[in-house]
């Protein structure tokens, strides 16, 4: 069954609900194995009832309406029903601060607010008297008991039921009346940097997400949500579930464990983060097993590196950055045939014994995860793949819609994002000079790999940043948006990210140094769980490191809390002599960027403080929050 592709996302909602019908479109877990359903034509029901009343309370087309909640059933009704009449909504999840509701409130012009809980409701009214622009609160969840002037979504629903029964059709109208580039949301970026910004997304953006989807989904696909549901990344994945009729399963970080079991998903959008947890407690477990047994494990893998390896050479995944020559392809050719027959029978035995079961820690039905909002570790990156469970890394930006490019099966290139999407156009640019790299007929290759800053442009761009023109101008010429990273376009035409021009650390000495990569190699110890690399405008480069509980876990299970072991010397010098070893001219790091210096932090960093909720890190947050510490390094 082909996918739907409409001209707008009430249109969709519309279809899908006709093409789909009773088929689970959400699944809210409902107990330890048990989860509910709400099917396609349901909640296209809802969206008409809720959005029938939205009308009666003067919503009017083109209005903003916020939606402050996590992921949850009520957040897809709630969103239905504000895009059917015609509205673009205004999403943040619960982890925001006050002070942040009231700007984003304030600031989106938004008449009404959806507030998932009571736990929010109470600060939303603390500030109420402050929004002069909201007019309507509406709680999601059922409560008997509701503050004077607040409504409930669920009461709200069934006013719209009965009108619509009265012959109510104002909802219908709006429908036919929604253009292409009218705007379906407006989500306030959580940033790495300064105040958020409110970016504009038109429902033609998000449809062309879907038209151009690079891989099949379809209604047996089974889909966990773990990401936040008002983030643009987690947005698009349910989005284009909508339009191919997949059931999302709503799951968390605290019950995915069960979920995956339970479930058996076939695919989910996840972050980095997710993956290098897994990765760690495979390893921590390989460790716990009996000598013999950590021999066993580290034979399937290798052999399996030497299989999965060379067969992706073979079929052209094997990243290239300088373009190999007829020989030379030739001749690693050879080697990859060889590294196969040798290892393919150790491999196909150890594939049954080991990688099978270790497969089944995400349920044993898995066609892949699309990864993104922040870069997968190498490592971690090369062992999925390699034990058979693929992942799909991708990237863009909110102001993207996100997707701007994505691996899909045939273009698994570890090390990048994959190809361009459809309909997409990139340019790699000098960041100092201004000069297109690629594409660029005159230099080797067009420009393939060659470093320098991505633009791109495409139907997925955003419309523009609300009420902010200077912002909008800064990343925004003629349709191309800076997006800010650095990168290379591979010789196998993939993407390939290469670090924020914006995070570029200079030395004292002119140098210009990444810290990702750094950061990375160094989070690849078992004894680190997050780093960031320091030193602009000083002689070398420092980290800021958050000693893992897990990885200084004793032999009788005993955990250690981040600050003691912050506080120990012995830990101090342990990770020293780590960060040391591993950046280091062994590994492929340059003199000036080693790190000569490390100080370690007393607590993790955390979603909503250090953290976006994609776990990005907030490195003028670290910096302001551990200037004393920093100051010290250079003392």
């Amino acid at each position: 069954m082909s996918r739907i592709v409409a001209k707008n996302l009430a249109v969709l909602f519309r279809e899908a609900a006709d093409r789909y019908g009773d088929l689970p479109a959400f699944a809210p877990r409902e107990g330890k194995s048990n989860y509910g359903s709400v099917s396609y034509r349901e909640l296209y029901e809802y969206g008409l009832n809720l959005g029938t009343a939205l009308i009666e309370l003067g919503v009017e087309a083109r209005d903003h309406v916020a939606l402050l909640s996590d992921n949850r059933v009520e957040w897809n009704i709630a969103d239905y029903a504000v895009l059917l009449v015609g509205a673009a909504d205004v999403p943040r999840g619960t982890d925001v601060t006050n002070q942040e509701i009231e700007y984003i409130l304030d600031h989106s012009d938004s008449k009404v607010a959806f507030v998932e809980n009571k736990k929010l409701l109470a600060r939303v009214l603390e500030i109420m008297p402050r929004l002069d622009k909201v007019k309507h609160l509406i709680l999601m969840e059922a409560a008997d008991d509701l503050p004077e002037g607040v409504l409930s979504l669920y009461q709200l629903v069934e006013r719209g039921r009965v009108a619509r029964e009265t012959g109510d059709r104002q909802i219908e109208s709006r429908i036919d009346e929604i253009k292409a580039d009218d705007l379906f949301t407006l989500i306030y970026t959580s940033g790495t940097t300064g105040t958020p910004k409110g970016v504009q997304l038109q429902h033609s953006s998000m449809v062309s997400q879907i038209r151009n989807l690079p891989f099949y989904m379809g209604t047996d696909d089974r889909l966990l949500s773990i990401l936040p549901v008002w983030h643009s990344y987690e947005r698009v994945f349910q989005m284009v579930a909508i339009g191919n009729g997949c059931c999302t399963y709503f799951t968390t970080i605290r019950t995915i464990g069960d979920d995956l079991k339970y479930v058996k998903p076939t695919m989910m959008a996840s972050a980095p983060r997710l993956w290098e947890s897994m990765y760690l407690k495979i390893l921590k477990n390989v460790e716990s097993a009996s000598p013999l047994g950590q021999k066993i494990f580290k034979l399937a893998y290798f052999s399996s590196r030497m299989v999965k390896g060379g067969m992706f050479f073979l079929s052209g995944k094997k990243m290239d950055l300088e373009g190999r020559g007829l020989f030379e392809s030739l001749g690693l050719g050879f080697v990859n045939v060889v590294r196969i027959l040798l290892f393919i029978l150790p491999y196909l035995v150890l594939n049954q014994i080991v990688l099978k079961k270790l497969r089944q820690v995400v349920g044993g039905c898995f066609r892949g995860t699309i990864s993104g909002g922040g870069a997968l570790q190498p490592h971690v990156d090369e062992f999925f793949n390699y034990i058979g469970i693929p992942v799909l890394e991708g990237y863009g930006l909110t102001e993207t819609c996100p997707v701007l490019a994505v691996r899909d099966y045939q273009k698994l290139v570890i090390g990048t994002v994959g190809p361009i999407f459809e309909e997409t156009k990139l340019r790699v640019v000098d960041p100092g000079s201004g000069k297109v790299l690629y594409p660029d007929n005159s230099a080797k290759g067009g420009g393939r790999g060659i470093k320098g800053e991505i633009h791109v442009s495409g139907p997925q761009i955003m419309k523009g940043y609300y009420k902010q023109e200077d912002a909008t101008k800064k990343i925004l010429v003629d349709g191309w948006i800076n997006t800010g990273d650095l990168g290379m376009y591979t010789y196998n035409d993939c993407l390939k990210i290469m670090g924020r021009s914006k995070d570029t650390v200079v030395l004292l000495n002119g140098e210009n140094v990444e810290p990702i990569p750094i950061e990375a190699k160094i989070c690849e110890s078992s004894l680190v769980d997050q780093c960031v690399v320091v030193g602009q405008d000083q002689k070398f480069l420092s980290a800021l490191v958050v000693p893992s509980e897990d990885g200084f876990e004793s032999a009788s299970g005993e955990k250690r809390e981040v600050a003691d072991l912050a506080a120990d010397d012995n830990v101090v010098d342990l990770i020293k002599r780590e960060v040391k070893s591993l950046v280091s001219s062994e590994n492929g790091f340059k003199s000036f960027e080693y790190v000569q210096d490390v100080r370690l932090l007393p607590k993790a960093f955390e979603i909503g403080d250090e953290m976006t909720n994609t776990f990005k890190i907030k490195r003028y947050v670290v910096d302001e929050k551990y200037a004393n510490l920093i100051e010290d390094l250079y003392s």
